[in-house]
């Protein structure tokens, strides 16, 4: 149950560090800037990255909504919280997000499902 979640971490992982090798300014000045709006400002991180995941199910990335999905769990989002996320997802974005919001919560089942230890492995941004 948990391949998902691990094929996730582990190509986006692998990948980062690919991009990111290329030294390349624009590319790292924009993952800056991400890891920069995250951080605790006006909003804590916790509202951020609901923020973030309502955004993602409108703009229908999947990539993205698993990332923040895994990103608010971290942050101790509670699933009944998830889904007013979810809700307002679909009020914003109408029916096509519907499909997103099935893999969104077979995603979230799957971390759910995790074992204590493999939770603590997940990546953290970037």
């Amino acid at each position: 149950m948990e391949n998902r979640v691990k094929e996730f971490n582990d190509v986006r992982s692998r990948m980062n560090q690919r991009i990111l090798e290329t030294d390349h300014r624009a590319i790292k000045r924009f993952f800056g800037v991400d890891t920069l709006t995250y951080e605790p400002g006006a909003l804590d991180m916790k509202t951020k990255e609901m923020l973030g995941l309502a955004a993602s199910m409108v703009l229908r990335c999947d990539d993205c909504i698993s990332y923040h999905i895994q990103r608010c769990k971290e942050e101790e989002v509670s699933d009944a919280e998830l889904f007013d996320v979810f809700s307002v997802s679909l009020v914003v974005g109408g029916s096509i997000v519907i499909p997103h919001l099935r893999r969104a919560v077979a995603f979230l089942d799957e971390l759910n499902a995790l074992p204590p230890r493999s939770k603590e492995l997940l990546h953290r941004r970037t």
